[in-house]
């Protein structure tokens, strides 16, 4: 029997103008329920950005590396699951008033029935979205053991 991953523990971001990703960040993770912690790992300034589930923490880019492109290997986009449609709602409508361009929350039947979301992009170009507890992600987890997802 494998090994169960049970989360995702913590996700980190080069960024290439620490000042501005803080400040986009600032703004978006209170939105998300997250709050801020200021440290530094081996040298480097970190911000991390802390929830019950998850730890997304922001780290300074190396001089000389590319800008981010979501079609080179590597992070296309970040999604962060709410529990409905409302609460993608009043996360897009938090955004904006904090000054993100977010667009508005619509369906996106071309990725499922009831798939819900906004999406904005960070300074650095990494998409992120905000999106629905969808039918068939709450039956894949909750009815594991009797082969949903299969």
């Amino acid at each position: 029997m494998p090994v169960e991953v049970i989360g995702i523990d913590h996700v980190f971001v080069a960024v290439r103008d620490m000042d501005a990703a803080t400040e986009f960040y600032d703004r978006v993770m209170p939105v998300l329920g997250f709050r801020r912690g200021d440290g530094s790992l081996g040298g480097d300034p970190h911000v991390f950005y802390y929830g019950r589930q998850l730890v997304y923490a922001l780290r300074p880019a190396k001089e000389g590396t590319a800008d981010h492109d979501p079609y080179a290997p590597g992070l296309h986009h970040l999604c962060f699951r709410v529990v409905d449609e409302e609460a993608v709602d009043r996360a897009a409508g938090e955004l904006v008033e904090a000054g993100v361009e977010a667009t508005p929350p619509r369906y996106y039947p071309e990725y499922g029935p009831d798939y819900y979301a906004t999406f904005f992009e960070d300074p650095d170009g990494i998409r992120l979205e905000v999106m629905n507890f969808r039918e068939l992600r709450r039956k894949i987890m909750y009815d594991w053991e009797a082969g949903a997802g299969r």
